[in-house]
């Protein structure tokens, strides 16, 4: 991974439709190269997959909730059907395992409350939960899928 190449991921992560002959002349290289560098990044795993980023309002999922889970069964029967049951929801479109007081977090986009409500009760239904604290989000401030490429 060399400068160019982070150069060609901050790019993509941008607009990932932008012609190589744009890209190649953004990073002043020529096309030809600039194309076997993305194939490459492909191929090592940088990246995973191009996807068109869709504007959650115009189809209609305006609520962002956070769901907060506590759970005192730490067992793997227990973990494997919670996980299964949550990866099966539509509506949760991040899942992560913390360290700390909250077990797991979901993040949870529905058209409205009610629906939201209907959610709750499919999570509850499926599998025993000690304790489900949600938030609402009241502002968006920031969203982006750039990954900082600082690191590499």
């Amino acid at each position: 991974m060399d400068d160019i190449d982070k150069k060609i991921l901050s790019f993509l992560q941008t607009n990932a439709d932008i012609p190589i002959a744009e890209l190649s002349k953004k990073i002043n290289l020529s096309p030809s190269p600039c194309w076997l560098r993305i194939n490459k990044l492909y191929k090592q795993g940088y990246i995973k997959k191009k996807i068109a980023v869709i504007d959650r309002k115009k189809i209609n999922l305006s609520v962002v909730a956070f769901v907060q889970i506590k759970t005192n069964q730490h067992n793997v029967n227990w973990s494997k059907k919670f996980l299964d049951s949550v990866k099966e929801m539509d509506e949760v479109v991040e899942f992560y395992r913390l360290s700390g007081t909250i077990d797991y977090l979901l993040k949870v986009l529905v058209p409205s409350i009610e629906k939201f409500d209907e959610f709750y009760k499919k999570l509850t239904e499926k599998i025993d939960l000690s304790d489900v604290t949600t938030s609402f989000s009241m502002e968006e401030i920031k969203q982006t899928s750039n990954l900082p490429l600082n690191y590499i």
